[in-house]
């Protein structure tokens, strides 16, 4: 169990390589790993895998600006017994 996750700024040149390293370690069917606030996550995905995709912009009247995003979520469920074979492999 648990979570852990980051939000930092990048510039879309970061975070499209971030993605393309993200995309190859899913490609070759090996443990993931993510670095997340300083922590690095190992993930293992097991097909299938849920991709979800959202699009969202959020303004009201009277802003001057409006919020956008993209999100990404990838779900799979993994066989565990214990909460220790379902928690996160953090790494300091």
């Amino acid at each position: 169990m648990g979570e852990l996750e980051t939000e930092e700024q990048k510039s879309r040149a970061e975070i499209a390589t971030y993605l393309r390293d993200l995309a190859d370690q899913l490609d070759s069917g090996d443990d993931v790993s993510l670095d997340l606030g300083g922590k690095q996550v190992m993930l293992n995905p097991v097909d299938p895998v849920t991709f979800k995709l959202e699009g969202e912009s959020d303004w009201a009247e009277g802003d001057t600006e409006a919020k956008q995003s993209i999100e990404f979520e990838l779900v799979w469920w993994r066989d565990a017994q214990t909460a220790e074979e379902g928690t996160l492999d953090v790494q300091e």
